[in-house]
């Protein structure tokens, strides 16, 4: 038989349930490049329902808007019964990434003018003698010093010029900044210059955005820190103003609660929070895939994971050790260095909308360009004529010829066909060839993203799962795993909009960080000194948010290195109750060193730099409980059968196509597959099973030889 209609609907019961107590819907709404994600559990039916709506790149806070209305008009529009709103956003990031700033100034430490110019004095790619350093987000000419110094211990050394600042902030008003930021020597060990600067400058310019580093970046290592504060007032104008839109349109529709936006370590904070410290949110939405890939994993019995986010823009991937999504002190994004706690996300440019193109070479590239919502790839029919990866998998059948999103997307396959028939004529290549080609190169190009999280950082792939997400990801995941020898895969019910779904199993997060280096076997008095400083902080960040006293979780960690050594490695505090603390904190130092690079120097002595504690407010989240056994057979779930162009059988072959909806716990189907729902396609390659389990994932595994 032949499949003749859509697909499934836009939105079917998930039967979660909620915890005790907690009661009404709970709204999440992810915006990235090509589609704005939104998914609304209530509570006490124990529905999940989902949506997909195009973005509106001009205005983020259009397609939420509009996401927002139609998920309330589908819930009776009781504005009453919502009971929590989070969002994740891919502005910061998006902003970083095309260099659209604001206009800022930043006022720093005579002589340390062109330290953001300086950087580390590494150049981005060793071997490109070509390759210059990213620019500065602030040019050279309003960079401006200041006298005022401070010793590595706190004391002054130049006392702060308070008319020098006066001056400084007067020049940059003159200029017409939007925004400044204030970063001084050693201001983590003692702010007050940096405090006093503020209040000059907030005077002079009393609507501009201004920061101070010690506010944003705590910690030692004075580029990374300038670097941080710059970004985050580059990034202050542009993401209040989203957020006061964002909150404006919450509240037009009669919203009144409080709402949370996702940050780079995998919880959210307040609007207002995330107003003053936009830097915290610059993987905003990858994060809380991440976290929604954790709780897949927990309910398929896996706790070491590859979760592999594929969307329409761009990829993102990350690792999951034991349960707990890996993460970085600091890390480039946009090719600014960040020294803020992020989940370590690689991302890499590619996506359903990733444009193929041929280089000078007469190569084959896929990336990281990409045709984003508007016009988007060639078969959504919206002008433009270049091939994309979405226009690869519509002309090899993988993708649905006629429509997506359960036929609320028109799909127009002879433009697909016509946009890479014009590359395959340039390789001498059949259409099928060329699209076959462009899948291969997308593929290898998330390969090596997956090898940077994994095998670079000494873990072997082998020997982890994937979370296979986002509206692209179970389309590429099986080509991808097996690239990788990586045994299993997992795809949870709604792996297109997974990113809108974690936001319902985030915590509120904020992170906490104090510089004191110290040696190891002298530092059991000032561990408990410098945790207690950060418990206060940690505290008062509680009571300012709410939270409840039997909400509140604390994990502390400390960064360690071998004394002169130039990085740490992070090394989480011994349980309470181990006789020997200073012990535990060497052989736990020692096992990620050795894990890490291979080695123990035990004869080189410890010494301990950053001490940090992660807050935790916990928030009511959904349960998800165990689905009840399908009673008909897999082929009630049987679409119909569609050519499917597949190098694994030497090219095109008839293959069956379900629909999600319809299968149930304890399904199972071997490959060639294509299971097909309203956010996402799946491939089931040849020599592969696909099993539902439990809670109705879908188990992608390698068929025994």
């Amino acid at each position: 038989m032949r499949e003749d209609g859509p697909p499934g609907s836009p939105s079917h019961p998930a039967q979660p349930v909620a915890h005790a107590g907690q009661g009404s819907w709970r709204i999440g709404i992810d915006t990235g490049g090509t589609f704005t994600d939104v998914c609304g559990f209530d509570a006490h039916s124990g529905v999940l329902r989902v949506w997909k709506i195009p973005s509106t790149p001009l205005d983020p806070s259009l397609a939420i808007g509009s996401g927002l209305e139609q998920c309330l008009s589908d819930i009776g529009g009781d504005t009453t019964a919502v009971a929590y709103l989070g969002h994740g956003t891919t502005v910061a990031t998006n902003t970083l990434i095309q260099e659209q700033y604001a206009r800022a100034g930043l006022i720093t430490t005579e002589g340390f003018r062109d330290l953001l110019e300086i950087a580390r004095q590494q150049r981005p790619s060793l071997y490109d003698l070509q390759c210059d350093k990213p620019v500065p987000v602030v040019p050279r000419r309003l960079r401006i010093e200041v006298p005022e110094r401070l010793r590595h211990d706190g004391s002054v050394e130049t006392p702060l010029d308070d008319g020098a600042v006066h001056e400084a902030a007067l020049r940059l008003r003159e200029v017409g900044v939007e925004a400044v930021a204030i970063a001084f020597l050693y201001a983590f060990v003692d702010p007050s210059h940096e405090r006093r600067a503020r209040e000059i400058v907030e005077e002079v310019l009393p609507d501009a955005f201004v920061c101070c580093s010690h506010e944003v970046a705590p910690e030692f290592r004075e580029f990374e820190r300038f670097s941080t504060a710059a970004v985050n007032a580059v990034l202050g104008p542009i993401m209040s103003g989203y957020i006061s839109r964002v909150g404006q349109r919450i509240s037009d529709f009669g919203v009144r609660i409080p709402a949370h936006l996702t940050q780079s370590n995998g919880g959210v904070i307040s609007f207002d929070l995330a107003a003053r410290q936009p830097v915290r949110t610059v993987l905003s939405g990858p994060s809380t895939g991440v976290v929604g890939a954790v709780e897949t994993g927990q309910l398929a019995g896996v706790r070491d994971l590859i979760t592999f986010d594929m969307g329409g823009t761009s990829t993102d991937v990350s690792l999951v050790r034991n349960g707990r999504p890996t993460r970085a002190g600091s890390r480039p994004v946009g090719g600014r260095l960040l020294l803020v706690p992020m989940l370590d996300i690689e991302t890499v440019g590619a996506g359903g909308g990733s444009i193929a193109h041929i280089d000078s070479g007469g190569h084959l590239k896929v990336g990281p360009q990409s045709a984003g919502a508007d016009p988007g790839p060639a078969c959504y029919g919206r002008g433009s004529e270049l091939p994309t990866v979405t226009d690869a998998n519509v002309v090899l059948g993988t993708l649905h010829p006629r429509f997506l999103l359960a036929g609320r997307m028109p799909i127009h396959r002879n433009l697909a066909r016509a946009a890479i028939a014009a590359h395959g004529e340039r390789l001498g290549l059949s259409v099928e060839k060329t699209a076959q080609g462009i899948i291969s190169v997308v593929t290898a190009n998330m390969a090596r993203a997956i090898r940077v999280i994994s095998v670079r950082r000494g873990h072997d792939p082998r020997r982890f799962a994937m979370v296979a997400f986002g509206g692209a990801g179970p389309l590429h995941a099986s080509r991808l795993a097996r690239e990788l020898d990586i045994p299993r895969i997992v795809i949870p019910p709604h792996p297109g909009v997974q990113c809108a779904v974690g936001l319902l199993q985030t915590d509120l997060v904020a992170d906490f960080a104090r510089t004191h280096l110290v040696l190891l076997d002298r530092a059991d008095m000032v561990i408990d000194e410098e945790f207690g400083r950060l418990t206060v902080q940690a505290e008062a960040w509680f009571d300012a948010e709410g939270v409840d006293i039997g909400n509140r979780r604390l994990q502390g960690a400390i960064d360690m290195r071998y004394a002169g050594q130039n990085y740490e490695l992070r090394v989480p505090i011994p349980e309470e109750g181990q006789e020997d603390r200073i012990l535990a904190l060497q052989r736990a130092f020692e096992a990620e060193h050795s894990r890490m690079y291979g080695y123990v120097a035990r004869e080189e002595p410890i010494q301990l730099v950053t001490f940090r504690i992660q807050a935790t407010g916990l928030v009511p989240k959904s349960a998800w409980p165990i689905a009840p056994r399908a009673k008909d057979p897999v082929g009630e779930a049987l679409q119909g059968v569609r050519r499917v162009y597949l190098p694994e059988v030497g090219g095109c072959t008839d293959c069956p196509v379900y629909e999600r909806n319809q299968l149930g716990r304890g399904h199972r189907l071997a490959g060639p597959a294509i299971v097909e729902q309203m956010d996402a396609t799946t491939l089931v390659l040849p020599g592969q099973s696909c099993a539902v389990d439990d809670y109705l994932n879908l188990v992608v595994e390698e068929l025994p030889e």
